[in-house]
């Protein structure tokens, strides 16, 4: 037991170079995502029909109504592989190598059902869900096309998020971080080449889209599955007998999962809603939102790659029952997260209008999201300790305190705040604040989890300081 936890570096490696060795591959990975976010839409947007006028539009419209099932499929991906990340680790920290392989072998088992309920959604219920949006039949034919693609090629996604968690958990987030890269960028290029027909390929359009995000999904995943059976095999043991369901496994992952998963699928609540809201004071402040939504997205997911380092190694610490490595990971995993943020209120303050020049909007829209900007960001220290405290909350086991920090950060207090604001002549110039308030209420609440937590679960360890 005691060889396997000196084996790791999760147990032995000085925390504050730790989290950054472990957290900025991560960091460079989720920026990667954000910059592919964008490249994609910006590629389907170009498509042309001399038949079809401002068949760009049609085709971005499209892409909105299929979002929400993919991140859907992402929220179910990285909700479980949180579950995974979290009893894996301290399993791992616990020597109980055993115990390691079944929670592996049930994660892969988690992941070929998870495939299977989207495949049969897109056989089954695609049509229905497009149908629910929109009745344009040129929209329709895209985005139920787009999906199916998509929902029947679920596997990639599916095991490729799976696998990353479970290198993740033993500690290896720079194979994690080539195989996401390398996906994103083969989706990027393949994006352009399959919807215009460039290089040979036949001239696919939206399919084509979908197509290359299929294949950068299966690539990841093949890297990832690689290494895993290449570099877990030297912690437990990696063979597929132990996909064998047990339920008590797969219980314990879903502890953390499911309030993980909710946790994921919240932000799509929160879009749409604020959407609702906004439209109520102007369809300027709604185009603004989308712009300020995207930006967010790159200080966000670098947030998130931190958060993603944090809770293997204060799991892993945990289950070893070191107090002072829990301790100094928490430590330094706070002031990483926030100065993140902090980096990103400086540098969306002082380059907005350049950021934003990047968009082609018109005057009334940019001004919007230009005070968006100015009003939201200075909240952003309380949401890179937010984000930290969700990321510790999930390495404790306590899934459902993370669950309830995210309802009252983007839910609870923002969305009534923000529907109150817009009851007000002024709403286009408030409507923003709703955002920093927000965060400021849920970091008081995560101080008081925080502190129940520490009383009842890290001051009892008693190895360590």
């Amino acid at each position: 037991m005691e060889k396997t936890q000196k084996m790791n570096k999760m147990g032995t490696e000085k925390i504050s170079r730790l989290l950054l060795t472990m957290g900025v591959p991560m960091i460079i990975s989720m920026v990667v995502q954000a910059v592919y976010n964008i490249v994609d839409s910006y590629f389907v947007s170009c498509m042309k029909d001399p038949n079809i006028p401002a068949l760009g539009d049609y085709a971005v419209n499209a892409l909105t109504l299929a979002f929400p099932v993919q991140m859907l499929m992402v929220a179910v991906g990285v909700g479980t592989g949180v579950g995974i990340n979290s009893i894996l680790s301290r399993s791992l920290g616990e020597g109980n190598k055993e115990k390691c392989s079944k929670i592996s072998g049930n994660s892969i088992f988690l992941a070929l059902c998870t495939c299977v309920v989207f495949v049969l959604f897109g056989i089954f219920g695609v049509d229905a869900y497009i149908a629910s949006q929109t009745s344009d039949p040129i929209i329709t034919s895209m985005a139920v096309s787009y999906l199916k693609i998509c929902t029947y090629s679920s596997l990639g996604v599916s095991m490729y998020m799976i696998f990353e968690k479970l290198l993740q958990a033993t500690g290896y987030t720079m194979q994690t971080t080539v195989a996401q890269i390398v996906g994103a960028v083969v989706n990027m290029i393949l994006d352009p080449i399959m919807i215009f027909g460039w290089c040979g390929c036949p001239k696919l359009g939206i399919d084509g889209a979908a197509i290359a995000t299929v294949i950068g999904q299966f690539i990841s995943f093949f890297i990832d599955a690689y290494f895993y059976f290449r570099c877990n095999s030297k912690h437990f043991n990696t063979s597929l007998k132990y996909m064998k369901p047990e339920g008590r496994i797969i219980r314990q992952i879903y502890q953390v999962g499911i309030p993980a998963i909710i946790m994921q699928a919240l932000m799509s609540i929160l879009t749409y809603s604020i959407n609702v809201i906004f439209v109520r004071v102007s369809t300027d402040a709604v185009t603004a939102y989308g712009i300020y939504y995207k930006i967010q997205q790159f200080v966000f997911f670098a947030a998130f790659g931190m958060n993603n380092a944090m809770i293997p190694i204060i799991a892993f610490n945990y289950g070893k029952q070191d107090k002072k490595r829990v301790n100094d990971s928490i430590k330094y995993g706070l002031i990483y997260t926030v100065s993140i943020l902090c980096a990103g209120i400086i540098i969306l303050q002082i380059f907005a209008k350049q950021i934003l020049g990047i968009f082609s909007l018109t005057e009334s829209t940019t001004e919007l999201a230009m005070l968006a900007i100015r009003i939201i960001t200075p909240g952003f220290i309380f949401v890179g300790a937010n984000i930290a405290y969700q990321g510790i909350f999930q390495a404790l086991g306590n899934g459902v305190h993370s669950l309830i920090l995210s309802l009252v950060r983007l839910i609870v207090v923002p969305l009534p705040l923000a529907y109150i604001f817009s009851c007000f002549d002024f709403a286009s110039s408030i409507i923003w604040i709703a955002f920093p308030i927000g965060e400021a209420v849920a970091f008081i609440v995560a101080l008081i989890f925080m502190a129940n937590i520490r009383r009842k679960k890290i001051n009892p360890i008693k190895n360590g300081v």
